[in-house]
């Protein structure tokens, strides 16, 4: 009996996590098509695929690598939430400097944001 309800408990984490993860992959569907559409900005949807990256067993995946080093790169900025802890003139200082990461973000991950969201939106 014992071995049966190791068994049990073991399938039933099995499918837990595989909720998880079509979930998450979900999750990324939306956010980058969001980035394409430009409801949001790639620094921030960058920022919200990383974080998704483990849930969605995305984290060796190629088309994640770009957006991983788009973080490192801009993590000095005041993205997302932060923002409300920077005041208005640190805020205004950086915007030009938001403004072209963007871009820059843009340009370098187009083609992953695009793959990410054809594969996770079918």
């Amino acid at each position: 009996m014992h071995k049966n309800h190791s068994s049990l408990t073991r399938r039933k984490a099995y499918k837990m996590n595989e909720e998880i993860v079509k979930n998450s992959r979900k999750e990324v569907g939306d956010i980058s098509s969001k980035m394409l559409d430009g409801s949001c900005d790639y620094l921030e949807g960058s920022r919200e695929l990383i974080r998704l990256r483990f849930d969605a067993d995305l984290e060796n995946d190629h088309d994640m690598r770009i957006f991983i080093g788009i973080v490192s790169e801009t993590d000095n900025l005041p993205i997302g939430n932060v923002r409300g802890k920077w005041s208005q003139d640190a805020l205004k200082l950086n915007e030009p400097e938001i403004k072209k990461a963007v871009e820059w973000a843009k340009s370098i991950s187009l083609e992953e944001c695009k793959s990410l969201s054809e594969r996770f939106n079918a």
